[in-house]
């Protein structure tokens, strides 16, 4: 067999293996159940608060990774290394063991000040927010910086070289050419946080119908053997997440071809 063949064989196993998990689900699939817990007032509550709080956070990480990505792709400092390694944290770390620490952290007298004379994030929709957040930022640094690994440093220093200034080259040359890096790090950083459960729960709690994103909805509803509601939600979800990619996926090819 050749090596095409085998490729080829191995990527149709991968997309079984997840089409065989989602299959499963129908199993316990009630279609009068579906609409009823579609249009459940908690049911969109989540949807709206998972899709609100995803996009707040993806924004946010994707802002703090450009400046960050750029120093990390283009400059030499001390500490590149260590600034490098931990971006890594979310993998190696376990969501639940970030959430406890961010709980941690507002535990001491610094996290209480920001408590008390700032923003409120311990059992609190924003601190739905912030842990989406720290779970996405490595991953919108690592894929920005990859972007702008891709972009040789000679187009800017031509541009230099043309009267630019360093943030003129970058504003005019280096982003524009990684913009379609900075858009998969939005849209993966996303898809992540619309996902994100350990870290929220451990943060924000799961209080209906305040902090009850999607995940926290599957885990409430599995949590008293709803097994026909849990496996709604997670077909919703699943809606919601493979479409969204799918459609912007769809929308860059248009973009790329128009």
């Amino acid at each position: 067999m050749s090596l095409r063949r085998v490729s080829i064989l191995f990527a149709f196993s991968t997309f079984a293996l997840f089409a065989v998990l989602v299959l499963s689900l129908f199993y316990f699939y009630r279609g009068g159940l579906f609409m009823e817990t579609l249009l459940a007032e908690r049911t969109l509550f989540s949807i709206r608060l998972s899709v609100f709080s995803a996009t707040v956070a993806a924004l946010l990480a994707t802002a703090l990774a450009v400046p960050s990505a750029y120093a990390l792709s283009r400059c030499d400092f001390p500490g590149k290394d260590a600034i490098d390694t931990i971006l890594e944290l979310p993998l190696i770390v376990s969501p639940a063991a970030l959430g406890a620490m961010l709980l941690i952290f507002f535990s001491n007298p610094l996290g209480n000040w920001i408590q008390t004379r700032g923003m409120q994030f311990v059992f609190d929709s924003n601190g739905i927010i912030l842990a989406q957040f720290v779970t996405t930022l490595g991953v919108a640094t690592r894929l920005t910086k990859a972007a702008m690994d891709e972009i040789p440093r000679r187009y800017e220093d031509v541009a230099r070289t043309l009267g630019a200034s360093p943030a003129a080259a970058f504003f005019n040359v280096t982003l524009p050419l990684c913009k379609r890096g900075l858009i998969a790090a939005f849209i993966l950083s996303w898809a992540k946080a619309l996902g994100e459960f350990g870290a929220t729960i451990t943060l924000a709690g799961t209080m209906a119908m305040k902090t009850e994103t999607l995940p926290v909805a599957i885990f409430m509803k599995l949590s008293t053997a709803d097994i026909d509601g849990t496996v709604v939600l997670i077909l919703i979800m699943t809606a919601i997440g493979v479409g969204t990619l799918y459609a912007v996926r769809l929308i860059g090819r248009k973009g790329m071809h128009a």
